[in-house]
């Protein structure tokens, strides 16, 4: 039977909202598809609640940069500054998963008023700098030293910001372009003889942060003759400020309460808009966060978001330490040993490509969606983004794994023992460390051992005859094994990562395997 207007009754009925409809938020009332003042008001909140959680978890790359930048700022390291840590990062200041094995230097560069210039200087071998930039996003710009173009022969990059239309140089720098205002640059060196100071005083010196003065260095004068460019003169970049920073407690953490939405917004209102996600930019206005506009949430509104950041950052903390077996990020079968960047990359898109003799090859056809969780996972604990840290290219980069829960399943404990076996020929040219971290903080651990590390740089740690390695954690040491082992803290939870820097290739085929963690006494 059909209607008048020729559909099936049918057809009518499954397209139709009836009266009454029981849902998880209660009884939704309807008039002929009209729903009831009280319905509407319901559907609204929990909308703008629904919106206030998914800004949450897409913003957590842009707060965690700009909750940086504010504990940088608190410390006295101003813009162009440069954050070093001469005696190597320890666990005094709050750092999402901060290494105590390589020389940090770490800044933000302001492009307002017009282009940069990083000179970046060579480490001769065995050390070497390992740099990122991102913009204030967290998105991937360029890599600097070994990974970057001057493949570790240093150079001099030039960053552009968004709305620049003058005058480039014709060679002679790096050229590259970010969305946004400011950018993170993220520099390690590795050590010499497990030494921090020959790199330091290299950095020190040589690492240089400028204007960029339109046609002087790298435009010819044809270039001025041509109308191109203006004739410029070229001057010495300055010393870079740099603020020592080790043993100095600050925090760069960001806040998992109604203080993210604040954050978010400081992010919104200095950046431009074409450098954020439109989607993301959406979301965010729908819960009233606009570029150009105050944020002055009414009471209502103030609510919803107070619950949605305690759901989100509740989300994100859960998808980090407690992920689902079918998201697919364990390393190895049936292993707690993880990695949420093997499943689409830096970019969360699509896994990084297999290297064989002919080149890099795609793991498969892109799905083309982004991989949320696993975007939430890495951001929720970690720091910088670049395709060095998880590409399967051996003798370049770095790579990690983490564990969260010990062999039997169960979250670390920190007045428990544990033990973990690294096999023989454990697969890096450069170094492997171990370091624990907080679990709530994402940091470094904090005990009365200054620097929560044991690896190859330590300098302590015992092999077995057979090559293997036994390291040992909990809040007391095995008897005779205490350079071998890591102090963990009663009533504290706890977890794990294992860097391998310049990995080999028995990580990326998985030929060598690290024990699951094993509960002892």
């Amino acid at each position: 039977m059909s209607s008048a207007s020729g559909v099936s009754a049918e057809a009518l009925k499954s397209i139709s909202t009836p009266d009454r409809v029981e849902s998880r938020l209660g009884t939704l009332e309807f008039d002929d598809g009209a729903p009831s003042e009280k319905t509407a008001a319901l559907l609204y909140d929990n909308l703008d609640f629904l919106h206030g959680v998914e800004a949450f978890l897409g913003s957590i790359p842009g707060v965690s940069l700009t909750a940086l930048r504010q504990g940088f700022l608190a410390a006295g390291i101003e813009d162009n500054s440069f954050t070093l840590f001469s005696e190597l990062m320890d666990s005094a200041s709050l750092f999402l998963t901060g290494n105590c094995d390589t020389v940090y230097f770490w800044g933000f560069v302001d492009l307002s008023d017009g282009p940069m210039v990083l000179d970046v200087p060579t480490i001769g071998a065995p050390s070497g700098i390992l740099g990122t930039i991102d913009d204030m996003w967290f998105k991937w710009v360029t890599d600097i030293g070994l990974p970057g173009p001057d493949r570790g022969a240093g150079g001099k990059y030039l960053i552009v910001g968004p709305g620049y239309d003058g005058p480039l140089p014709d060679s002679g720098f790096h050229v590259f372009h970010a969305r946004t205002r400011r950018v993170t640059v993220i520099g390690r060196a590795f050590m010499i003889d497990n030494d921090p100071t020959a790199p330091i005083e290299v950095i020190r010196e040589g690492f240089r942060v400028s204007p960029y003065v339109p046609g002087a260095e790298g435009t010819a004068v044809a270039s001025y003759l041509a109308g191109d460019a203006p004739l410029g003169a070229g001057q010495e970049a300055p010393l870079t400020n740099f603020v020592e920073s080790s043993g100095v407690s600050f925090n760069t953490l960001f806040p998992g309460d109604y203080g993210f939405w604040e954050v978010i917004n400081e992010l919104v209102q200095q950046e431009p808009p074409e450098g954020g996600d439109p989607e993301l930019l959406g979301l965010l206005a729908s819960v009233g966060i606009v570029h150009g506009k105050k944020f002055e949430p009414d009471e209502r509104m103030r609510k919803i978001l107070e619950e949605a950041a305690v759901v989100g950052n509740a989300t994100a903390r859960t998808v980090t330490f407690a992920a689902r077996p079918e998201e697919g990020f364990e390393f190895y079968p049936g292993s707690q040993w993880e990695s949420a960047l093997f499943l689409g990359g830096y970019q969360f898109l699509d896994p990084p490509p297999l290297i064989t003799a002919e080149g890099a090859v795609p793991v498969g056809p892109s799905d083309g969606a982004r991989k949320l969780d696993s975007r939430t996972n890495f951001f929720y604990m970690a720091t910088g983004t670049t395709p060095a840290m998880c590409m399967r290219l051996t003798g370049i980069g770095s790579q990690y794994i983490y564990a969260m829960r010990d062999s039997e399943g169960a979250f670390f404990d920190g007045g428990r023992s544990y033990k973990l076996t690294l096999p023989a020929d454990i697969p890096q040219s450069r170094f492997w460390s171990v370091i624990l971290y907080d679990r709530q903080t994402r940091s470094m651990l904090q005990t009365d051992q200054h620097l929560p590390r044991l690896g190859s740089q330590s300098g302590t740690v015992a092999t077995n005859p057979d090559g293997s390695t036994d390291l040992y954690f909990g809040p007391t040491a095995p008897e005779g094994k205490e350079n071998n082992w890591l102090q963990t803290v009663p009533g504290k939870g706890w977890w794990t990562i294992l860097r391998l820097y310049n990995p080999l290739q028995a990580f990326f085929d998985k030929t060598w395997r690290p024990s699951e963690i094993e509960p002892i006494g």
